[in-house]
C-alpha cells in the first residue's frame, strides 16, 4: 500500500525543481522519494541543515548583478590586478 503526501510551495519553486530534476533525468515525485529514503537511512536529514546569518556569497547572480558587483567594487578599488594576485601566492607558497 502506498502513501500520499501533499505539500505546499510556492509556484516559482516547483517550476525550478521540476526542471532541475528533469535536467537530472528524473522527476521531482522521485527526489521527494529519494531524500525521504535517505532521511530513514541517515536517522535524520540526509544533509547538514545550518541556520545562515547574512546573505550567501556563494549564490549564483545573474548577469546584471555580477556587471553591478563588479562595478562597486572598481568604485571602491576592491580589486587587485591578476598579476599582482599570482605573483604573492608565488611569494607566499614558494612556487
Amino acid at each position: 500500500m502506498a502513501s500520499t503526501i501533499q505539500v505546499r510551495v510556492e509556484d516559482e519553486l516547483k517550476s525550478k525543481s521540476d526542471a532541475l530534476f528533469k535536467d537530472l533525468g528524473t522527476d521531482t515525485t522521485t527526489a521527494i522519494r529519494i531524500f525521504l529514503t535517505q532521511a530513514v537511512a541517515t536517522n535524520g536529514f540526509p544533509f547538514e541543515i545550518k541556520r545562515q546569518i547574512g546573505s550567501n556569497p556563494y549564490l549564483p547572480l545573474n548577469e546584471k548583478e555580477l556587471l553591478e558587483k563588479l562595478e562597486r567594487s572598481r568604485e571602491q578599488e576592491k580589486f587587485r590586478d591578476t598579476d599582482d594576485v599570482i605573483s604573492d601566492i608565488r611569494s607566499k607558497y614558494g612556487l
